[in-house]
């Protein structure tokens, strides 16, 4: 994992800066190699959203000065990490066998992953009705000491880059985003943003409960396009589960396909509404520029001002697609030998993508968005829209 020497900023032409990052449990360290990809290029976020892993991940690199992201990543990642007797066999392998993925999953739906979640003493059948251990597998308050360990959370709240978690309200079923523009961000927000049910407990924020914000959607970048754009910004979206994949051959391979669809982003949806609404903001630009300064003038019309648009916003869509890891337990495999096969994935995948050169240049007002997918064969690849 050494780091190359620094280029010139491919994304210089841009205002704004944003990481997108979903939620995987154990995939996640694909987005810790795709982030070392961006800071081999000097691209730093002004904005990092993230849901469940996702939210772990951008509370560690907004918690932590530039230069110490990365190792902090590191830091976790191998704490959180499980190595078993034959890592070293497998390792000279380069692959994880089928049988290694069934041994490292059950090890950690046995005893838990370190410094994250363990299993109840007490099953839940025997713990008072309404408690935490009673509504659900593993206890995961040893996550809170490790966030402590690895944020700063004064920086996240003082900070200047700008954090949103997204969780769900356990009463109300209602989508949450904890951001650090409208509260001061906890280790409870980033745990209530992973509380994934029936394995995690929920988490209890004043006087509501939290669940894992991958339950309404697990993409952040819904809320990134509605809250966010005002100038020209490039979105590094990096997902964990993709929408698109072979029809299912076995009850493993059924569970694993309907997981991937449950957690993958819809992407288009989200872009498409995102250009319904800039075709709106340009109408009513273009309606605002034809007005007589007079009519500017007025307090009311004035108003349709903020309602404007002239910024473009592209989207660099990285997707984890290594065929190598296809398994319902690939997002509880929390083994070290998978998890550096993941983080050695992203950073591949998005030097790849950064390689390109037709996204460094903003799309114009009027177009409004291009999004870029990594294709697997060659290179980035723009959508039609």
């Amino acid at each position: 994992m050494n780091i190359a020497a620094p280029h010139t900023n491919p994304a210089s032409a841009y205002s704004h800066k944003v990481f997108v990052l979903q939620g995987g449990g154990a995939l996640g360290s694909y987005q810790a190699g795709a982030f070392q990809a961006l800071r081999e290029q000097n691209i730093d976020p002004d904005w990092i959203a993230g849901i469940s892993i996702g939210a772990i991940n951008a509370s560690i690199m907004a918690g932590n000065v530039p230069g110490e992201r990365l190792e902090k990543l590191r830091s976790f990642w191998n704490k959180v990490t499980i190595q078993l007797p034959v890592d070293v066999l497998m390792e000279r392998q380069r692959e994880t066998s089928p049988f290694y993925r069934t041994v490292s999953s059950w090890w950690v739906s046995t005893f838990g992953a370190p410094g994250f979640f363990s299993p109840w003493q007490i099953p839940a059948w025997f713990q008072a009705r309404g408690s935490a251990g009673a509504t659900s597998i593993y206890d995961t308050e040893q996550l809170r000491q490790t966030l402590l360990d690895h944020v700063d959370f004064d920086r996240i709240n003082h900070g200047p880059v700008r954090l949103s978690l997204g969780a769900v309200n356990v009463r109300t079923g209602n989508f949450a985003f904890f951001d650090n523009r409208d509260i001061k961000i906890a280790p409870e927000h980033i745990m209530a943003s992973g509380a994934l049910p029936p394995g995690f407990p929920a988490i209890k924020i004043g006087s509501e409960y939290y669940w894992d914000g991958g339950l309404v959607s697990n993409t952040p970048l819904t809320y990134v396009l509605r809250n966010g754009a005002s100038v020209d910004t490039v979105v590094f979206q990096v997902d964990l589960f993709s929408a698109v994949g072979p029809l299912p051959q076995d009850l493993e391979e059924v569970e694993e396909r309907r997981k991937d669809i449950t957690y993958s982003s819809r992407t288009r949806l989200n872009t498409d509404l995102f250009l319904e609404r800039h075709r709106l903001r340009r109408a009513i630009s273009e309606l605002y520029a034809r007005l007589p300064e007079e009519a500017k003038a007025d307090p009311e019309i004035k108003k349709l001002e903020k309602h404007c648009s002239d910024y473009g916003v592209t989207i660099i869509h990285l997707i984890y697609r290594n065929k190598q890891f296809r398994s319902n337990s690939k997002d509880y495999e929390f083994s070290s030998l998978s998890m550096h096969e993941h983080w050695e994935a992203g950073l591949r995948d998005a030097r790849k993508a950064l390689i390109a050169e037709d996204w460094r240049k903003p799309p114009s007002a009027e177009d409004g968005l291009k999004v870029f997918d990594l294709d697997q064969r060659t290179r980035s690849r723009r959508h039609s829209i």
